[in-house]
């Protein structure tokens, strides 16, 4: 299956009294299941008798087996770090990280998760004070995975920042010529300045999806939730991801970027180079979002729930985009290295 097939995968459908009975005899967990909105996987939050919450996760066809052990891994090796709030593994009754279920046509692995008790940011009022919590919460993170290595961390997915190049096949599917040009734009500054220099940046692995939906904010700080797109990647990667989406659309642009990137250098200094990249990232990350949300304006049925919940939530990414280009590159970096004082 190469990389577009994958955009129209549907998740696994497995019946919740299916997905109970195997919780049950699997991991020895009973209770109430809810459904989660997913993009590839199958997911429910499991409210077991005990009143303990889990996330339970029926993984797609599509996700490579090395890729689920190093999810799983990652959450262990997280799981023994000081100060980082991410879900722990819930292991079998015979002492295993993976279940599995099958349907008629096919088994899938099922796997269950501790929950994160918090509130998710996208339902906060950010603010720049937030906003640079955020970004030292992210640096934390960060650190915490620096160590971290699996065979597993180079799955084949087009959330992949280094694969910005493999989306200009799908740009047909952008019926908007404006948003399309700007897309387009983005896509080639990514070849001309950050492929160059991905060999020369600093790299690990990194959660890679540190959208406001996966970010609690806790009682001790922040959590991060949905490490499904966790892979190797320049660290710097991880920061304009996640600076992608904290959008403002009125007033000064860089008012949330630039506090979250000030708390994550202050936390994690970056490079003179790494900073020099940011817009062109935060770009790529834009046009990655924009793309892929088109696409599935196409491939998903009317009615899916997350093609629905993706419209409500990423309609604002070509508008900022928009915003982006007009403020320009070198006003960006002003701003970036004015709050970061970088080296």
């Amino acid at each position: 299956m190469n990389r577009l097939d994958s955009l129209s995968i549907v998740p696994p459908a497995i019946a919740p009294t299916a997905v109970a009975a195997a919780v049950a005899a699997q991991f020895g967990l009973r209770g109430s299941f809810a459904p989660l909105v997913s993009e590839r996987d199958q997911n429910f939050c499991l409210t077991a008798d005990t009143g303990a919450r889990y996330v339970v996760k029926v993984t797609s066809a599509l996700e490579d087996e090395a890729a689920s052990e190093c999810q799983v891994a990652a959450l262990a090796h997280l799981a023994l770090q000081d100060g980082i709030e991410a879900p722990g593994v819930v292991y079998t009754t015979s002492g295993q990280r993976f279940g599995t279920i099958s349907d008629a046509a096919m088994t899938y692995r099922l796997r269950v998760v501790t929950w994160v008790a918090g509130e998710q940011l996208e339902t906060l009022s950010l603010d720049p004070s937030l906003a640079e919590r955020f970004g030292a919460a992210l640096a934390r993170l960060n650190q915490a995975l620096r160590g971290f290595s699996h065979p597993g961390e180079n799955p084949v997915l087009l959330w992949d920042l280094q694969r910005v190049r493999d989306l200009r096949p799908l740009l047909e599917g952008i019926d908007d010529a404006a948003v399309r040009a700007n897309v387009a734009a983005a896509i080639d500054d990514y070849e001309s300045y950050v492929v160059p220099a991905i060999p020369t940046l600093q790299s690990q692995v990194i959660h890679s999806d540190a959208n406001p939906e996966n970010v609690l904010v806790t009682t001790d700080g922040f959590g991060f939730i949905d490490f499904g797109d966790m892979l190797k990647a320049p660290r710097i990667f991880e920061a304009a991801i996640a600076a992608s989406y904290l959008r403002s659309l009125a007033g000064e642009p860089l008012q949330l970027i630039a506090p979250f990137i000030g708390g994550y250098h202050r936390q994690a200094p970056l490079e003179a180079d790494e900073t020099d990249l940011l817009f062109d990232l935060i770009r790529a990350r834009l046009a990655t979002t924009v793309t892929l949300l088109y696409w599935r304006l196409r491939e998903r049925p009317v009615h899916d729930e997350y093609r629905q919940k993706s419209l409500l939530l990423e309609g604002s990414a070509s508008h900022f985009l928009a915003v982006l280009d007009r403020l320009g590159k070198k006003e960006f970096n002003l701003k970036i290295k004015d709050i970061c004082s970088v080296r």
